[in-house]
């Protein structure tokens, strides 16, 4: 069983949900990128996304492109974020680490040399933001033989079809998009975001984490209510850009971690 998997077997044997950071790796600087690690799992982390800084994230609002600019300013690239996966994993062997980032980085590694790699240092999922599961079948193909799972977005307006479409690819979990938008939007119907995910479960077997939008942790008490995980992003990333350095960011982030993990498992 993959660490993803015995992750939520676990959370759902104790009746919680997932608590899945993600920021940019690299971001304010790669030395800080283990140490922001450390410091969400301490704070109550289930599974971290490691995003892979890109020039062009389409997908992203503001506060997550201004990462990805600092990070590469750094010069990190996916190589590189493989490698502070490496890193961490020589300290921690039961957290799984998701590479969240666009194709165009992995098809200029080519998907045998970026699975092997990506294995070898300890990966456990992949999430590529551009690619439909039309277009992902080789990838998701060579990944399973390595045993990654391909991590696949759902958001309010995929059919019935492209959910299903999904439900034949996806391995780990499926990432529901609350909103209509890119990252950092806000007001979240949780009504509706609820429907949804039901929706998606009646298609898909895999556990089904919402993200985006969600600030605080009232929002995220509330999607925890129905969902199997909870996806920060743009919180956390703005908390790093916030901090005067990255080793200031790493206790703020530590308490941000605290703060949502406790209101999700509040009763």
């Amino acid at each position: 069983m993959s660490r993803i998997a015995s992750t939520f077997e676990q959370l759902a044997a104790q009746g919680r949900s997932a608590l899945i950071p993600f920021f940019t790796a690299g971001d304010p600087d790669p030395e800080s990128a283990v140490a922001l690690m450390r410091a969400m799992v301490k704070g109550g982390a289930d599974v971290i996304e490691l995003g892979v800084p890109f020039s062009d994230p389409i997908a992203d609002g503001p506060v997550i492109q201004r990462s990805s600019e600092r990070a590469l300013k750094h010069g990190v690239s996916l190589r590189g974020v493989i490698e502070m996966a490496r890193t961490y994993r020589m300290e921690d062997q039961t957290t799984p680490l998701v590479l969240m980032g666009y194709a165009n980085p992995i098809e200029q590694m080519g998907f045998e040399h970026f699975a092997d790699t990506a294995k070898e240092a300890g990966v456990d999922g992949v999430l590529v933001v551009d690619y439909p599961p039309e277009e992902c079948e080789a990838l998701v193909s060579v990944l399973r033989t390595r045993d990654i799972d391909t991590i696949f977005l759902l958001s309010p307006t995929s059919t019935d079809a492209r959910v299903a479409a999904v439900g034949k690819l996806a391995s780990g979990y499926v990432y529901y998009v609350s909103l209509r938008g890119v990252t950092g939007a806000a007001n979240i119907d949780i009504h509706d975001v609820d429907q949804q995910v039901q929706r998606i479960r009646k298609q898909i077997s895999v556990p089904v984490g919402v993200g985006f939008g969600i600030r605080d942790g009232e929002t995220a008490h509330a999607i925890s209510q129905f969902a199997d995980a909870v996806v920060i992003g743009s919180r956390i990333v703005l908390t790093i850009e916030e901090s005067a350095s990255g080793e200031a960011a790493v206790p703020r982030i530590e308490a941000l971690m605290h703060e949502f993990r406790a209101a999700m498992d509040r009763r």
